[in-house]
This record gives C-alpha cells, structure tokens and sequence, in this order.
C-alpha cells in the first residue's frame, strides 16, 4: 500500500477530512475560555477580521499550492515548494511544513489520551469526585503527572496504557491510506462528533435555572455571559480592541482553527484530481469548522459552567485550555443532572476531534517518507511511529508542570506556525506570483474568488502576519528563553525538536540531490 496513484473519493470525503484536521481542542476548549478573557464579544471582532484577512486568504493559498504539487506527483510539503517556486533548492521551504505537524502531534496526541481517559472513567462511574474543586485538580494532576518528572512513566500508569492505544489507533488509520484510513474515518467521526456536541448542547439550553435559590445563574445570562461585548467602566470600545493581546490571541486561535500553517492542507489537496475544485471546498471546510468552533464549543463550554459555577471560577480559568476543560467542566456535570452520561458524551467527542486532527498531522510526514526513501506504506508507517513516540515519551516523563509540552508548543505550536503561514503567502503571492496563483486556484472552481483577493493575499496578508508575529515575540519570547535556560526539561524537549528539524532537512536534501527544478512550462504542460 503506498501513496502513488491515491485520490479522495468524494468531495464530502475531502471537505470532511480538512474540517476534521481544524476540528479539535481549541474548538471546544480554547476558543471559549479566550472568549470569555476577552470581553465575548468584543473577541469576536479582531476574531473574524483574523479570519477574513489571514485564515480564508491562506487556505485557499494551500489548497492551491497542494493540488499544483499533486499534478507532479507530490504529496508531501518539499516538493510541493519546489513545484511552486521553480527553484533548485526550493524544497528546503517545506522543512518548516514537515516538522510543524510532527511536532504538534507528539504533544497532542499525549491529549488526545487524556480526553479517552475522562470519557472512559466517566463510563464506568469513576468520575464521580464530589463538589470540591480541588478533587478535580488533583485527580488532573496525578493522571498527567504534573507534580514531577517520571511520575507517569514510573509505573504501569493507566494513561499510558490509553496514550498506547491513541498511537496504535493514529498510526493504523494513516496505515490505511488516505481512502480506507482517514477518508473513511472522517466521514464517520465529523457527523458522530456534531451529533454528540448537539446532543450535550440541548441539554446546556435546556437547563433553564438550575439553582432556584440563583436565579441570576440561567441559560440566557449564561449565554449573555459568554457573548454580550463587555466593557470595564469607563472603557470605550475602540479602548478595548486596543488591547494587542487580544488581538495576538485571536490570530493564533485562527491557525488552530482553520488548521492554516500547519502543512496539512497543502498535503490533502495534493491528493485532489488536476481540476477538482478548491474554492467552494476550502470554504465549506472553514464554514463546518466555524460551526463547531462558534455554534457548539461557544454556546457549551462557559454558559454550562456559568450555571452551575457562576462567573467567578470562570474568569480563574478564562483563557486557559486545560483549566477549562480539565478543572472547571468535570466540576459542572457533577452538578448536572445525568452528569456522566453527559460528561462521556462530551470527553468522547473531545477524543474524536483529537484524533481527526491527530492522524492529519502524520499524513504529511508520512507522504514524505514514502517519496523520500521509497518505503511502502507498512515500513513508513512504521519508521514514522519510532520518530513520533520517541517525542511523545519526553513530553510524558518529563511531565513536571507540563514544561516540556509548553515548550514544544511555544516554539513550534506557536513561533513555527507563524513562520509556516508566512511562508505559505509568500510563496503564493510573490514567488509564484498572485496571478499565477490566483489562475491556479480558479481553475475548475465551483464558486467565484472575492474581486479583493489579489490585494489582501499580496499585501495584506504578510503585513498583518508579520506585524502580529513581531508583537507575539516582543510579548514572549524573553521569558521562553529565560525558561530554556532554567529548566532543563524544557531545553532537552527544544534540543530534540532541534534534531528533529536537522534530520528533516538532511533527509529533504537526500531526497532531491540533483534533480532539476520544474520549470514553469513543465507545469503549464500538465
């Protein structure tokens, strides 16, 4: 089994597949703590003009780019660069686009297993905690292993028996190919996933006022809670959006949320036929993951919390993925009638939205295995598992206060998605041109490009990535680097991160010695 001659088989297969890589944590979780920090609705304005002037522009960017590099036969980032670019040593740019999502994936995926966790122990009646806050946090910290390094890996610990199972079922989807594995997948967990969501969701807005003695605590203030625009006294709204933070949070939530910048995209849409569309595709596949983002994890995660807790806990946890998810909504079902069998349902469709996301990582990596040292899709897989795991094991044991998964994701879940954006519009509008692109992206089109397109994907776009990205590391990066120096769990996660891009890069320049660039008339013939 390997990647040659492979194609989606549906455009729902496809539209599925590329809205389950955006679908995950930060839908559920991240998206409405941030919302919730950042006065509701107020967020939602530097939210939407990221995703009009960044998010939209770049997909289609990527969609494109991929669907170009498939006609030469290129599923993976470095040649799909090559391809776009013309230049000799053009494959180098796509380094960045393989070890982003490899990296991504082996702290994610340590999530992943925990979300089976909760959904598993809320089964089998183990969740049953009390009503003290603290019992959350502690049973949190002693599954993670957050009070010292080895705490897990020391023993038999049940999460690793649950991350053992997240590999096997990650690694055996993307064994099965993009039809029989993460085709097949995707089109039955994005509806089972939007079912659950729903499901919890009715029973949020169903909820009316739990506690007749706080009758302030009901659904609509619960939901006014979450999106009313709120202002501190005397703040104007123009004083409000002049927070920078905000507006950082919202653009670095817009990546996880259109899975932009990740190199994942660019490899889907190489296994698109030369004239399927990508217009109307990559916008459908924005529009579904918006409608979980906004539409479910927004009208979920704070108001339920917001019932049963009142504002005060949330504002605590505000802005925080696992204080959110982890702490604060185990609390909640304890408090809600039929709690558990709402706290699976909910911890289930987390796990399925982890795993869409998850095996989008690997694809990628594993694509270019296959064309780069010519393995079949078992020994790829296989080769690709050892890399992965190995990167998994140092997040697991060094586990104290989660530093070393903090430092892989500021430097590559963060800094490295910048980058890869960055270089994604820069290939498109400038090096193979925004015409060029623009022709490439309309062709076999099912719906028209906005006439403003050219302007913001040439100019707009890289002006606002790289003012955001200057402010992110003004903001940050002092106190990262002052970690690296302080804590060596950090510095050897980085120091493996390191390796893994050495390696990258020496194999990606292995893979192309002396091949000639293709020339623009070599693609325009196909």
């Amino acid at each position: 089994m390997s990647a040659a001659g492979q194609r989606w088989q549906t455009k729902l297969g496809v539209v599925l597949a590329v809205a389950g890589s955006a679908v995950g944590l930060g839908n559920f979780l991240r998206f409405p703590g941030l919302a919730a920090k950042y006065g509701g609705g107020i967020f939602l304005i530097p939210y939407f003009t990221a995703i009009l002037l960044i998010g939209i522009p770049i997909c289609w960017a990527e969609w494109g780019l991929g669907r170009r590099g498939g006609r030469h036969g290129f599923n993976a980032a470095p040649g799909i660069f090559r391809v776009a670019t013309g230049w000799r040593h053009g494959h180098f740019l796509g380094v960045l686009a393989l070890l982003v999502p490899l990296v991504v994936y082996m702290y994610y995926v340590y999530i992943e297993a925990w979300c089976m966790a909760y959904a598993w122990y809320y089964l089998t009646g183990q969740m049953s905690l009390g009503t003290d806050p603290v019992a959350y946090a502690s049973f949190f910290e002693e599954l993670v292993g957050t009070g010292g390094n080895g705490a897990v890996t020391s023993h038999l610990s049940p999460i690793l028996v649950l991350l053992g199972l997240s590999i096997c079922l990650n690694l055996f989807l993307i064994y099965r190919g993009i039809n029989h594995g993460i085709e097949r997948f995707c089109t039955v967990a994005m509806p089972v996933l939007i079912v659950c969501a729903l499901l919890v969701l009715l029973r949020v807005l169903t909820l009316g006022t739990p506690d007749p003695d706080l009758p302030e605590q009901n659904v609509l203030n619960g939901l006014g809670f979450m999106w009313n625009p709120k202002l501190e006294e005397g703040q104007s709204l123009l004083g409000a959006l002049a927070n920078p933070d905000m507006w950082l949070q919202a653009t670095g939530q817009v990546f996880f949320s259109i899975s932009i910048g990740f190199g994942i995209i660019i490899s889907y849409s190489s296994y698109l036929a030369p004239d399927d569309d990508v217009v109307l595709s990559g916008l459908t596949s924005t529009a579904t993951n918006e409608f979980c983002e906004i539409c479910l994890g927004g009208l979920i995660t704070i108001p339920a919390a917001f019932l049963f807790l009142g504002p005060a806990p949330i504002e605590k946890v505000a802005g925080s993925t696992f204080g959110v998810g982890f702490y604060t909504l185990p609390l909640v079902f304890e408090h809600m009638p039929l709690g558990a069998a709402f706290g699976f349902l909910w911890f289930f469709l987390l796990f399925l939205a982890a795993v869409t996301s998850s095996i989008s990582m690997l694809q990628p990596v594993l694509a270019f295995i296959e064309e780069s040292l010519g393995l079949n899709r078992a020994r790829a897989t296989a080769a690709l598992g050892v890399i992965s795991t190995l990167g998994t094991a140092i997040v697991v044991h060094f586990s104290r206060d989660l530093v070393a998964l903090d430092a892989m994701d500021f430097w590559i879940g963060q800094i490295g998605i910048f980058l890869l954006a960055t270089t994604v519009v820069l290939v498109f509008a400038w090096v193979l041109g925004a015409d060029e692109g623009i022709r490439e992206v309309r062709r076999g089109a099912l719906l028209e490009l906005p006439p403003g397109f050219r302007f913001v994907i040439r100019y707009v776009s890289p002006t606002y990535l790289i003012l955001i990205f200057l402010l992110f590391l003004s903001q940050n990066a002092r106190g990262y680097l002052d970690q690296l120096g302080a804590q060596h769990e950090a510095a050897i996660a980085v120091a493996f991160v390191a390796a893994v891009a050495v390696l990258l890069a020496v194999g990606v320049g292995w893979a192309f010695r002396g091949q000639p660039a293709v020339s623009r008339a070599e693609d325009e013939a196909r």
